[in-house]
C-alpha cells in the first residue's frame, strides 16, 4: 500500500487556496468597489489582499508539485501546479509592482485622468494582466486539483491504481 497523505495534503491545499482566490474575486473585490467611497480606496484595499493570494498560490503550487513528484500519473498534476505557481509569480513580481509604480507616478485617482491618457491606458492594461494572471492560476490550480482527485480515487476491481 502506498502513502496517500501527499494526495490528501495536495487536495486540502488546493481547496483552501481556490476558496480564498474565489472569495477574493467574487466577494472581496466587488464588495470593496461597491461600498467604499472611492474606486481608488477600493483598489488600494484589494491591492492589499492580492499579494497574499499570489504568494500563497506560489507556495502551494510549488509544495503540491514537490509532494506529488513525477511518478506514475503524477506528472500532469505537478506541471499544472507549477503553472499555477508561475502565473501567481508573474502577477506578483512583474505586474503588481508596475501597477504600484504607476499609481505613485499618477499621484491621485486613476479615474481622474482623461480616458486617453497614456498612464490610464497603461494602468488598464496592467490591471487586465493581473486579473488574467489570477485567472490562469485559478484554472491551473483547478486542473491540478482535478488530476489529484483522479489519482486519489479508490481502486476498483479490474482497474489499476498506481497509488
Amino acid at each position: 500500500m502506498t502513502r496517500r497523505w501527499p494526495l490528501t495534503a495536495a487536495t486540502l491545499a488546493w481547496a483552501a487556496w481556490l476558496g480564498a482566490a474565489l472569495l477574493t474575486v467574487a466577494v472581496v473585490a466587488p464588495g470593496a468597489f461597491a461600498v467604499l467611497p472611492s474606486r481608488s480606496l477600493a483598489g488600494t484595499m484589494v491591492g492589499r489582499v492580492l499579494p497574499v493570494v499570489f504568494a500563497s498560490g506560489m507556495l502551494i503550487g510549488v509544495a503540491v508539485a514537490a509532494l506529488l513528484g513525477v511518478g506514475p500519473g503524477r506528472r500532469v498534476p505537478s506541471i499544472t501546479a507549477l503553472c499555477a505557481a508561475a502565473a501567481c509569480a508573474v502577477s506578483h513580481f512583474l505586474v503588481d509592482p508596475k501597477i504600484a509604480q504607476l499609481r505613485v507616478e499618477i499621484g491621485g485617482p486613476v479615474d481622474a485622468l482623461p480616458a486617453d491618457d497614456a498612464r490610464r491606458v497603461a494602468f488598464g492594461l496592467l490591471h487586465g494582466y493581473s486579473v488574467g494572471g489570477l485567472g490562469v492560476a485559478m484554472l491551473a490550480a483547478t486542473l491540478s486539483l482535478a488530476f489529484v482527485l483522479h489519482l486519489a480515487r479508490p481502486a476498483v476491481a479490474g482497474r489499476a491504481n498506481p497509488n
